[in-house]
Protein backbone atom coordinates (compact mmCIF):
# COMPACT_ATOMS: atom_id res chain seq x y z
CA UNK A 1 0.00 0.00 0.00
CA UNK A 2 0.95 3.67 -0.41
CA UNK A 3 -0.13 6.05 1.69
CA UNK A 4 -2.34 7.52 -1.06
CA UNK A 5 -4.18 4.47 -0.21
CA UNK A 6 -5.37 5.39 3.11
CA UNK A 7 -8.80 6.66 3.63
CA UNK A 8 -8.99 7.79 7.21
CA UNK A 9 -5.67 8.34 7.96
CA UNK A 10 -3.82 11.35 7.40
CA UNK A 11 0.10 12.21 6.83
CA UNK A 12 2.61 14.93 7.89
CA UNK A 13 5.90 14.25 7.64
CA UNK A 14 8.35 16.65 10.20
CA UNK A 15 12.01 17.70 10.31
CA UNK A 16 14.22 14.77 10.77
CA UNK A 17 12.28 11.85 9.39
CA UNK A 18 9.46 12.15 11.78
CA UNK A 19 5.95 11.16 10.60
CA UNK A 20 2.97 12.64 11.99
CA UNK A 21 -0.20 10.27 11.57
CA UNK A 22 -3.44 11.74 12.54
CA UNK A 23 -6.73 9.49 13.08
CA UNK A 24 -8.80 11.64 10.91
CA UNK A 25 -12.92 10.85 11.26
CA UNK A 26 -13.33 14.18 13.79
CA UNK A 27 -16.99 14.04 12.50
CA UNK A 28 -17.72 11.01 15.13
CA UNK A 29 -14.47 11.25 17.12
CA UNK A 30 -12.36 9.51 15.05
CA UNK A 31 -14.54 6.46 15.68
CA UNK A 32 -13.20 3.35 13.99
CA UNK A 33 -15.50 1.64 11.34
CA UNK A 34 -14.38 -1.40 9.25
CA UNK A 35 -12.38 -0.12 7.06
CA UNK A 36 -10.43 2.26 9.61
CA UNK A 37 -9.83 -0.56 11.57
CA UNK A 38 -8.28 -2.10 8.51
CA UNK A 39 -6.04 0.52 8.08
CA UNK A 40 -4.62 0.42 11.39
CA UNK A 41 -3.37 -2.92 10.73
CA UNK A 42 -2.00 -2.10 7.64
CA UNK A 43 0.06 1.60 7.87
CA UNK A 44 2.77 -0.02 10.36
CA UNK A 45 3.99 -2.29 7.91
CA UNK A 46 4.31 1.17 4.87
CA UNK A 47 6.30 3.36 7.67
CA UNK A 48 8.15 0.27 8.21
CA UNK A 49 9.15 -0.04 4.67
CA UNK A 50 9.53 3.66 4.48
CA UNK A 51 13.54 5.23 4.57
CA UNK A 52 12.19 8.42 4.57
CA UNK A 53 10.59 7.85 8.55
CA UNK A 54 12.86 7.26 11.95
CA UNK A 55 9.63 7.94 14.04
CA UNK A 56 6.09 7.99 14.02
CA UNK A 57 3.72 9.82 15.97
CA UNK A 58 -0.19 8.63 16.16
CA UNK A 59 -2.76 11.36 17.43
CA UNK A 60 -6.47 11.91 16.67
CA UNK A 61 -8.17 15.11 14.53
CA UNK A 62 -9.72 17.91 16.62
CA UNK A 63 -9.80 18.11 20.34
CA UNK A 64 -11.81 15.82 21.78
CA UNK A 65 -11.16 12.28 21.04
CA UNK A 66 -7.71 10.14 19.54
CA UNK A 67 -10.27 7.43 18.70
CA UNK A 68 -13.86 6.79 20.53
CA UNK A 69 -14.29 3.92 20.15
CA UNK A 70 -16.02 1.63 17.35
CA UNK A 71 -18.64 2.83 15.16
CA UNK A 72 -22.18 1.29 16.08
CA UNK A 73 -23.11 0.45 13.15
CA UNK A 74 -19.84 -1.38 12.31
CA UNK A 75 -20.15 -3.10 15.49
CA UNK A 76 -23.54 -4.36 15.05
CA UNK A 77 -23.08 -5.82 12.02
CA UNK A 78 -20.61 -8.08 14.02
CA UNK A 79 -22.50 -9.16 16.84
CA UNK A 80 -23.68 -12.88 16.00
CA UNK A 81 -22.15 -13.05 12.69
CA UNK A 82 -19.61 -15.74 12.54
CA UNK A 83 -17.96 -14.28 9.69
CA UNK A 84 -17.66 -10.62 10.61
CA UNK A 85 -16.13 -12.01 13.92
CA UNK A 86 -13.55 -14.13 12.28
CA UNK A 87 -12.46 -11.05 10.54
CA UNK A 88 -12.21 -8.55 13.38
CA UNK A 89 -10.47 -11.31 15.41
CA UNK A 90 -7.61 -11.22 13.06
CA UNK A 91 -7.67 -7.42 12.08
CA UNK A 92 -7.62 -7.28 15.87
CA UNK A 93 -4.53 -9.09 16.43
CA UNK A 94 -2.79 -8.05 13.47
CA UNK A 95 -3.09 -4.28 15.05
CA UNK A 96 -1.30 -5.66 18.01
CA UNK A 97 1.83 -7.76 16.42
CA UNK A 98 2.49 -5.56 13.50
CA UNK A 99 2.80 -2.24 16.30
CA UNK A 100 5.30 -4.75 17.80
CA UNK A 101 7.13 -5.78 14.65
CA UNK A 102 7.18 -2.19 13.31
CA UNK A 103 11.12 -1.84 13.98
CA UNK A 104 10.80 1.84 14.58
CA UNK A 105 9.57 4.12 17.41
CA UNK A 106 5.93 5.01 18.09
CA UNK A 107 4.99 7.92 20.17
CA UNK A 108 1.14 8.41 20.70
CA UNK A 109 -0.24 12.02 21.21
CA UNK A 110 -3.87 11.32 23.41
CA UNK A 111 -5.46 14.17 22.71
CA UNK A 112 -8.83 12.85 23.84
CA UNK A 113 -10.79 10.06 24.69
CA UNK A 114 -9.84 6.87 23.51
CA UNK A 115 -11.57 3.54 23.63
CA UNK A 116 -11.20 0.45 21.70
CA UNK A 117 -9.35 -0.22 18.60
CA UNK A 118 -7.70 3.44 18.97
CA UNK A 119 -6.83 2.70 22.39
CA UNK A 120 -5.16 -0.48 21.18
CA UNK A 121 -2.94 2.02 19.10
CA UNK A 122 -2.00 4.85 22.00
CA UNK A 123 -1.46 2.23 24.51
CA UNK A 124 0.86 0.11 22.31
CA UNK A 125 3.13 2.67 20.89
CA UNK A 126 6.37 2.58 22.17
CA UNK A 127 6.21 6.06 24.39
CA UNK A 128 2.67 7.37 25.27
CA UNK A 129 2.18 10.78 26.28
CA UNK A 130 -1.52 11.79 27.34
CA UNK A 131 -3.25 14.86 27.93
CA UNK A 132 -4.09 15.61 31.33
CA UNK A 133 -7.47 16.29 29.95
CA UNK A 134 -7.97 13.45 28.70
CA UNK A 135 -9.71 9.99 29.40
CA UNK A 136 -9.19 6.36 28.38
CA UNK A 137 -11.31 3.45 29.20
CA UNK A 138 -11.36 -0.48 27.99
CA UNK A 139 -14.93 -0.83 27.68
CA UNK A 140 -15.87 -3.79 26.45
CA UNK A 141 -17.05 -5.25 29.49
CA UNK A 142 -19.20 -2.41 29.40
CA UNK A 143 -20.71 -4.18 25.59
CA UNK A 144 -20.86 -7.39 26.67
CA UNK A 145 -17.71 -8.66 25.80
CA UNK A 146 -14.33 -9.32 27.47
CA UNK A 147 -11.40 -7.80 27.15
CA UNK A 148 -9.47 -8.58 24.26
CA UNK A 149 -7.28 -6.48 21.65
CA UNK A 150 -4.47 -5.07 23.40
CA UNK A 151 -5.22 -5.21 27.12
CA UNK A 152 -4.50 -8.82 28.59
CA UNK A 153 -1.25 -8.45 26.69
CA UNK A 154 0.05 -5.14 27.93
CA UNK A 155 -1.85 -3.39 30.96
CA UNK A 156 -0.56 -5.99 33.59
CA UNK A 157 3.02 -4.94 32.52
CA UNK A 158 1.95 -1.59 32.67
CA UNK A 159 0.23 -0.99 35.64
CA UNK A 160 0.48 -4.38 38.03
CA UNK A 161 -2.16 -7.41 37.75
CA UNK A 162 -4.21 -5.41 40.67
CA UNK A 163 -4.77 -2.25 38.70
CA UNK A 164 -5.71 -4.20 35.74
CA UNK A 165 -8.50 -6.27 37.03
CA UNK A 166 -10.24 -3.11 38.42
CA UNK A 167 -10.10 -1.21 35.55
CA UNK A 168 -11.08 -3.91 32.73
CA UNK A 169 -13.63 -5.40 34.93
CA UNK A 170 -15.23 -2.03 35.39
CA UNK A 171 -14.46 -0.12 32.10
CA UNK A 172 -14.42 2.86 34.19
CA UNK A 173 -12.42 5.67 33.00
CA UNK A 174 -8.61 6.46 33.84
CA UNK A 175 -7.76 10.48 33.12
CA UNK A 176 -4.40 11.61 32.23
CA UNK A 177 -3.00 12.38 35.58
CA UNK A 178 -4.12 8.86 36.53
CA UNK A 179 -2.91 7.08 33.98
CA UNK A 180 0.90 8.51 34.12
CA UNK A 181 0.74 7.82 38.35
CA UNK A 182 -0.07 4.19 37.91
CA UNK A 183 1.52 3.66 34.84
CA UNK A 184 -0.42 2.59 31.95
CA UNK A 185 1.10 5.79 29.82
CA UNK A 186 4.54 7.53 30.04
CA UNK A 187 3.79 11.06 30.34
CA UNK A 188 0.75 13.51 30.72
CA UNK A 189 0.96 16.98 30.11
CA UNK A 190 -1.49 19.56 29.38
CA UNK A 191 -3.43 19.09 26.48
CA UNK A 192 -2.17 22.48 24.97
CA UNK A 193 1.58 21.57 25.65
CA UNK A 194 0.89 17.38 24.39
CA UNK A 195 2.02 17.40 20.66
CA UNK A 196 4.88 19.94 20.96
CA UNK A 197 6.01 17.37 23.81
CA UNK A 198 5.20 14.30 21.57
CA UNK A 199 6.76 15.81 18.68
CA UNK A 200 9.78 16.82 20.41
CA UNK A 201 10.51 13.43 21.79
CA UNK A 202 10.04 11.95 18.59
CA UNK A 203 12.93 14.25 17.56
CA UNK A 204 14.72 13.08 20.22
CA UNK A 205 14.30 9.87 19.08
CA UNK A 206 15.08 10.14 15.63
CA UNK A 207 18.48 12.23 16.51
CA UNK A 208 19.39 9.54 18.20
CA UNK A 209 21.39 6.08 17.30
CA UNK A 210 18.79 4.12 15.38
CA UNK A 211 19.63 0.62 15.70
CA UNK A 212 20.33 1.30 19.61
CA UNK A 213 16.52 2.49 19.74
CA UNK A 214 15.62 0.27 17.58
CA UNK A 215 17.05 -2.68 19.38
CA UNK A 216 15.82 -1.46 22.70
CA UNK A 217 12.52 -1.58 21.83
CA UNK A 218 13.05 -4.80 19.29
CA UNK A 219 14.46 -6.56 23.55
CA UNK A 220 12.01 -4.78 25.36
CA UNK A 221 8.82 -5.96 22.89
CA UNK A 222 9.98 -9.67 23.91
CA UNK A 223 8.29 -8.97 27.11
CA UNK A 224 4.33 -8.91 25.21
CA UNK A 225 5.41 -11.90 22.67
CA UNK A 226 5.93 -13.88 26.35
CA UNK A 227 2.58 -13.05 26.82
CA UNK A 228 1.40 -14.05 23.70
CA UNK A 229 -0.83 -17.23 24.27
CA UNK A 230 -2.94 -14.99 27.27
CA UNK A 231 -3.30 -12.50 24.03
CA UNK A 232 -4.65 -15.37 21.83
CA UNK A 233 -7.03 -16.85 24.59
CA UNK A 234 -8.50 -12.97 25.58
CA UNK A 235 -8.92 -12.58 21.77
CA UNK A 236 -10.95 -15.55 21.45
CA UNK A 237 -12.82 -15.43 24.31
CA UNK A 238 -13.80 -11.85 23.05
CA UNK A 239 -14.76 -12.82 19.77
CA UNK A 240 -16.86 -15.27 21.32
CA UNK A 241 -18.28 -12.90 23.43
CA UNK A 242 -19.65 -11.03 20.06
CA UNK A 243 -21.85 -14.41 19.14
CA UNK A 244 -23.94 -13.96 22.51
CA UNK A 245 -26.97 -12.48 23.90
CA UNK A 246 -24.67 -10.30 26.08
CA UNK A 247 -23.43 -8.32 23.30
CA UNK A 248 -26.69 -7.65 21.52
CA UNK A 249 -27.66 -6.07 24.83
CA UNK A 250 -24.83 -3.81 25.01
CA UNK A 251 -25.02 -1.94 21.83
CA UNK A 252 -28.79 -1.60 22.06
CA UNK A 253 -28.18 0.08 25.08
CA UNK A 254 -25.41 2.09 24.24
CA UNK A 255 -27.92 3.49 21.12
CA UNK A 256 -30.82 3.69 23.85
CA UNK A 257 -27.94 5.84 25.91
CA UNK A 258 -29.45 3.64 29.45
CA UNK A 259 -27.97 0.97 31.57
CA UNK A 260 -27.72 -2.39 30.20
CA UNK A 261 -29.66 -5.39 31.34
CA UNK A 262 -27.28 -7.96 30.42
CA UNK A 263 -29.32 -11.94 29.72
CA UNK A 264 -25.97 -13.11 31.92
CA UNK A 265 -26.67 -11.41 34.64
CA UNK A 266 -30.33 -11.73 35.14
Amino acid sequence: MKYTDFQFLKFDNRANGVLLITINRPEVMNATNGRLHWELTKIWDVVNHDPAVRVIVVTGAGDRAFSAGGDLSWIAETVGNPDKVADTMKEAGDIVFNMLACEKPVVSAINGVAVGAGLAVAMMADISIMAEEAKITDGHVRLGVSAGDHAVILWPLLCGLAKAKYYLMTAEFVDGKEAERIGLVSLCVPRAQLLDKALTTANKLATGSQLAIRYTKRSLNNWMRLAQPAFDASLALEMLCFLGDDAKEGVAAIREKREPKFPSAR
